[in-house]
């Protein structure tokens, strides 16, 4: 009988629980509970609600076994943020936001010291202000107390590990987006860690996906009438989970996932830490079976959400994501664009205000409806998107042949065309579910159901979980590209 993952899959607004099994030569994927992540705000700052997580994933696993059990369980989260530990074992506080303001400076303060491209060499991640290192700085400065009463400190898929088995771990994949780990060496980097004055006694011994943290606790096995079920490290950054299903038999491919997040990148057997690499924006994350994943992180789904949200909020409009996707539809073309990576759009509230204000300063037609809204909003990250592409292809000299574009963004068709025609190659689009599917991937071959990740990817190829769009009118976008590119590139 197959055996049957757990799998919890935990994005940055929301999270869901999942059994996975293989079943037919392909995937049997069933949703078993989907919970909101909201953050709260405590003592000043934004924080990840990790009491309200806990009780659902309890939950879960209630409804895990009432609906035929399960024989391992595997988290996966979003990279950076993490919790620390006290000498009683319990948290000392709740997570802080990767968008909390604390760290605002904080790259800054440390480049002072450490310049960013000895930051970028060590690490092949690119400096940016939610890094775990810039957040531990901000500890270092002002609650340099917290620090040093924490005994360990886990990032989020580790901490939820934690809270199942009791046991202290550091996943790679994760361990990578805190800009801490060597990536020659593949394990911390001390002198780094004692440069910033951060205590060195606080990370967690590293383990790489498919290795076992431990297992369920007794008390938790006890409390839902099960076994204490081993509890799996898969790829836990969700990146990395991701990429994992990506449908492809190429060893060189293109990926976009799309999620809050975009990450439009390829899977490279080594990091590639150059002066290009870095002014182009790119970063060398932790990927499955020793591999490194060279992206571009991309203000994606964000823009879309975050109008959604102003609308229905500030207008009472109650527009589906569908309403605004048939607005855009009807909007003239390649009027107005916007640089998703500008900061401008970082944080929440007021984003077509936002868009408007950047059109104006920008010397373009400022769009005024909805609809002209998001045609801004999608033209702009399809151009993004086929300039990374160019990019990185001449960064590897890799000439790519198909965009696979994965993720819950990818149920955007508009979104999906417009990225072939900017582009001028066709966009493979699917899993949807690619993220929690790289997940329980992982574990189901450290189970023995799988040989490896190419039997995986064959398995998602012949099970007719994608859709593939042809460019059309490749030709309409060559010069609206140019202008692109001169307003994100050339300022």
């Amino acid at each position: 009988m197959s055996k049957t993952v757990l799998v919890f899959d935990f994005g940055a607004s929301s999270a869901r629980a999942m059994l996975c099994r293989v079943k037919d030569g392909g995937f049997d994927m069933q949703e078993i509970h989907r919970f909101p992540n909201v953050p709260v705000t405590e003592g000043g700052h934004l924080r990840w609600d990790i009491d309200e997580l806990w009780e659902q994933m309890k939950i879960a696993i209630g409804f895990g076994v009432f609906n035929g059990g399960f024989d391992a369980i595997s988290v996966d989260t979003w990279g950076v943020d993490f919790g620390l530990i006290g000498q009683d074992g319990n948290l000392l506080e709740k997570p802080v936001h990767y968008r909390d303001s604390r760290t605002d400076g904080m790259l800054e303060d440390v480049c002072a010291r450490i310049p960013a491209e000895t930051l970028f060499e060590q690490s092949g991640i690119q400096p940016m202000s939610i890094n775990t290192l810039f957040q531990l700085n901000y500890l270092m400065k002002n609650d340099r107390n917290m620090l040093f009463r924490a005994e360990k400190l886990l990032m989020m898929p580790d901490l939820f590990a934690y809270l199942l088995t009791g046991e202290c771990r550091s996943e790679f994949t994760e361990a990578t987006t805190t800009q801490l780990i060597d990536q020659k060496a593949r394990g911390w980097n001390i002198r780094l860690i004692e440069a910033l004055g951060i205590p060195k006694r606080i990370f967690a011994p590293l383990i790489q996906p498919g290795e076992r943290y431990g297992e369920l606790k007794q008390e938790l096995a006890d409390e839902f009438r099960t076994e204490p079920v081993p509890v799996f490290a898969c790829a836990s950054h969700d990146t990395a989970s991701a990429v994992m299903a990506v449908p492809t038999e190429e060893e060189h491919f293109a990926f976009l996932s799309c999620g809050t997040w975009t990450l439009f990148g390829t899977e490279l057997r080594r990091p590639l830490v150059t002066e290009q690499a870095m002014k182009m924006g790119l970063t060398n994350e932790g990927g499955s079976s020793s591999t490194t994943t060279l992206l571009k992180n991309i203000m994606g789904l964000w823009l879309i959400q975050e109008t959604r949200r102003w609308y229905n909020s500030a207008q009472c409009a109650g527009y589906s994501f569908a309403d605004l996707e048939a607005m855009a539809r009807e909007c003239e073309p390649f009027v107005s664009f916007i640089d998703p990576n500008a900061p401008d759009f970082a944080a929440p509230d007021d984003m077509p205000l936002k868009i408007q204000e950047f059109c104006r300063k920008t010397g373009q037609p400022v769009p005024e409806t909805p609809g002209q809204i998001m045609r801004c909003i999608y033209q702009s990250l399809a151009c993004e998107f086929a300039l990374t592409l160019a990019e990185i292809s001449e960064l590897t000299g890799f000439d790519y042949k198909v965009i696979n574009m994965i993720g819950g963004g990818t149920k955007d068709k508009l979104l999906c065309q417009l990225t072939a025609d900017a582009a001028g190659i066709p966009a493979v689009a699917g899993p949807t579910e690619a993220t929690a599917l790289g997940n329980a991937i992982s574990t189901l071959i450290a189970l023995g159901e799988i040989s490896d990740i190419s039997e995986a990817r064959q398995m998602i190829i012949r099970s007719g979980l994608t859709e593939e769009f042809q460019p059309q009118e490749h030709e309409n976008w060559l010069e609206p590209l140019q202008k692109y590119k001169n307003l994100t590139r050339n300022r």
